[in-house]
């Protein structure tokens, strides 16, 4: 298959105050979430100046992934489009046509499968191109790298880092605790996301020789009837602390490629404080960002599909499938529909 462009599609955030209220009516459209919650989650961005930063991070990206594709030759012209802020997906694949592209690649900025982390991306990638019209350029997915040694060993990195924090003689005894965001039940029934977290914080927590670890969710989001997975990460903590034995925790927010608002608030400023009120040392280990072994994934997962070039896995999964069955995370959500499981819009 001959490509001639790359597409990096992600969840979007907003980029100072006036943004967060357009930003929430588009995360929030068709849903079911009455406008208070919406105005009470606008007031998470005031902690951060009504500034998310992820569409900086996906811009740093964006930079380190064409100078990595330039000193590799790989030739092919990035773009970048958006869920639900600026630049939007339509937007994007409108200059795409104008420009002449005609079949993409498309790196999506989540590495498990899910409803919202791949179906979901490919389905707005469909939208967008109805609105674009005759002549969109087609567009397929790279497959997802939970796995793939260019994502697990700049995270074992990050842990190490993270370990360093903590005395030395204390490190034996601390908690890793590996954070996803958690989806609903019923999404998690029909995708991989689960298994694909588990694998991903083994194969870390096993290249920095600390076996023992957690599994944990975070990010909730929707109505308190629904059942969603868990454990969550504050409550994890609170039963930590009641052991009396615990002085150190490593959290580990390997579900995010980027230090977003999902991270920052979610982990940094919440859980970080109820830590603190319990007496517990929260470590928080950082998310591969532009690690140079992480950019080099993305050219590696282009690379395979354009050439014949190895698909690189670790562990006992193997890679991921190219082209997604029909059926692939396929999720119907009940009223009243939760927000994105990628980004709750509390956290982008």
């Amino acid at each position: 298959m001959t490509y001639d462009a790359l597409l990096l599609v992600s969840f979007g955030g907003p980029e100072g105050p006036d943004d967060v209220l357009p930003f929430l009516e588009n995360v929030l459209r068709g849903k079911n979430v009455p406008r208070e919650r919406m105005l009470a989650v606008a007031e998470h961005y005031q902690h951060f100046g009504g500034v998310s930063p992820i569409n900086e991070q996906n811009r740093a990206l964006l930079a380190a992934m064409k100078n990595d594709l330039s000193q590799h030759g790989v030739d092919l012209p990035i773009y970048w489009g958006n869920r639900n802020w600026h630049p939007l997906l339509a937007d994007t694949l409108a200059q795409m046509k104008q420009d002449g592209v005609q079949h993409a690649l498309a790196f999506f900025t989540s590495g498990f499968s899910s409803y919202s982390g791949c179906r979901q991306y490919r389905e707005n990638i469909g939208v967008a191109q109805q609105t674009v019209g005759e002549g969109a350029p087609a567009v397929d997915k790279l497959r997802v790298f939970f796995n793939h040694p260019g994502f697990i060993e700049p995270m074992i990195e990050r842990v190490r880092d993270a370990f360093a924090q903590i005395p030395e003689e204390r490190r034996s005894k601390a908690v890793l605790l590996f954070t996803a965001h958690s989806i609903p039940l019923s999404m998690a029934t029909n995708c991989k996301y689960e298994t694909h977290f588990a694998e991903a914080s083994r194969l870390i927590a096993e290249g920095v020789n600390h076996p023992q670890h957690r599994l944990v969710y975070q990010s909730r989001s929707g109505p308190a009837n629904q059942p969603w997975l868990e454990p969550d990460v504050g409550d994890v903590l609170k039963e930590l602390a009641v052991t009396g034995d615990v002085r150190d925790v490593v959290v580990v927010p390997v579900g995010f490629i980027s230090d977003h608002m999902e991270v920052m608030f979610d982990l940094d400023y919440e859980a970080k404080h109820l830590a603190d009120e319990l007496g517990l040392n929260l470590v928080r280990a950082g998310t591969v960002g532009t690690h140079p072994r992480f950019v080099a994934m993305i050219r590696e997962l282009i690379q395979e599909r354009i050439s014949d070039a190895p698909k690189l896995a670790i562990g006992t999964l193997g890679p991921s499938h190219d082209v997604c069955p029909a059926d692939c995370c396929k999720y119907e959500p009940r009223r009243p529909m939760p927000p994105a499981a990628e980004s709750r819009p509390t956290a982008c």
